[in-house]
């Protein structure tokens, strides 16, 4: 057969099975070989604000990854690519998440540290992995692992990062007691092949910044639960967690122990001057925009690709400029934005190395700004009223990295 027809048949096979996976069939696919990878470590993906993993009760029947379009891990193991989907906590800090994503990895208790927990007032200790990692075999500096986080995953991996490999001075010298996690050892970076981040916020977002409205109409939430109204309280679960993914998050976490704080300009800062760009680990940054120049040079979102529910947040964000509190000036190059996140802070942390990507070209040790994908802020998902198949996007993000 030809490699055209050998494709075409691949790819009804790929629709055929996606849509018995949306319906609900557990269907498992076989994994394609690849003679030009180098290497095939497993791929751990981590979601934003508001998101769910394989932990959530209802993950299989509307998976984080492909939300209305199937899963499309599954998909993406069928292309030869074993990625699992990690579960954080969705309102906590980028600390906590990354610490919740040691446990699961390594199959053990989830330490928080202790001196973390003291200065935060909340229990040391989270949930039991031991009997429940988040796969089978092992993870060590032979067996690594690529990182890929959404939104605010991209923070948590990157502090994961950071932890694994120069652990914790300040949680080192507060437990003597012979309880230190062996995460805030440090020493681990090798441990990690790549990180890949998707429309994070790198930067801080105005969606944090502005003093108006944000939350979605009535109108555009009453759209999006349609869609999810065959699946009952499950599917009010999930679009409260999309509607979530707006406003600051609260929860039982004390103010300075948050997501919606660490999102904020002047902390996403802070918090980037503390995160390492480890010189053994590739880079890879893809940012989003949906959302164009009107004769006001403002930014107005493209109704064609913007979910109704980001409609609000992005036409404020597109008019946007000013000082925060901090005196970092908020310029113009702010404006463009996938709803919840913009596009400038998406490209790459301000502190580290980074370079435009280029095939051929690519070094440990900085960041590779890919480039801009247009769509909005939940298309890295699959999205969940503007609707795309984002496998072959996966497919050539995680090629480039097999091929290093």
């Amino acid at each position: 057969m030809t490699a055209v027809f050998m494709g075409i048949i691949q790819k009804f096979i790929s629709i055929v099975l996606s849509a018995l996976m949306l319906l609900g069939f557990n269907v498992s696919l076989p994994q394609k070989e690849h003679d030009d990878w180098n290497t095939n470590y497993k791929y751990v993906m981590v979601h934003g604000l508001m998101g769910w993993g394989k932990y959530a009760f209802y993950y299989d029947l509307m998976p984080y990854w492909g939300m209305s379009t199937g899963d499309m891990l599954e998909r993406l193991r069928y292309e030869g690519f074993e990625c699992y989907a990690a579960s954080v906590a969705p309102t906590d800090s980028a600390w906590d998440r990354a610490c919740e994503l040691y446990a699961q990895l390594a199959g053990t208790v989830v330490d928080y540290g202790a001196e973390h927990s003291a200065k935060h007032n909340h229990e040391r200790y989270g949930t039991d992995y031991t009997d429940n990692k988040l796969f089978e075999g092992e993870w060590n500096e032979i067996e690594k692992i690529n990182l890929v986080g959404h939104s605010f995953g991209g923070a948590t991996v990157r502090i994961f990062a950071h932890i694994m490999e120069n652990g914790s001075e300040a949680e080192r010298e507060y437990t003597t007691d012979g309880t230190l996690s062996p995460f805030f050892e440090g020493g681990k970076g090798d441990w990690i092949y790549s990180v890949t981040t998707l429309a994070a916020p790198h930067n801080g977002t105005t969606a944090y910044e502005s003093d108006g409205e944000t939350a979605p109409d009535e109108d555009a939430v009453e759209e999006s639960k349609g869609v999810l109204a065959g699946l009952g309280e499950i599917g009010e679960k999930i679009i409260g967690n999309v509607v979530g993914m707006i406003m600051p998050s609260g929860g039982e976490r004390p103010e300075d122990d948050r997501a919606s704080y660490d999102m904020t300009i002047d902390n996403a800062l802070v918090l980037n001057e503390n995160i390492d760009t480890l010189e053994n680990v590739y880079y890879f940054s893809y940012a989003a925009q949906a959302t164009y120049e009107d004769e006001n040079g403002y930014h107005v979102p493209d109704m064609k690709e913007m979910e109704n529910m980001f409609v609000s947040s992005s036409v404020e964000m597109g008019k946007l400029t000013g000082v925060t509190e901090g005196g970092y000036i908020i310029d113009e190059k702010w404006l463009p934005n996938d709803g919840l996140v913009n596009t400038y802070s998406a490209l790459a942390p301000f502190n580290a190395p980074q370079v435009e990507y280029a095939e051929g070209n690519v070094k440990p040790g900085q960041w590779n700004i890919m480039q801009i994908y247009y769509g909005n802020h939940m298309i890295f998902m699959g999205g969940l009223t503007v609707l795309r198949d984002m496998t072959d996007f996966f497919v050539d993000a995680f090629n480039i990295v097999n091929k290093l």
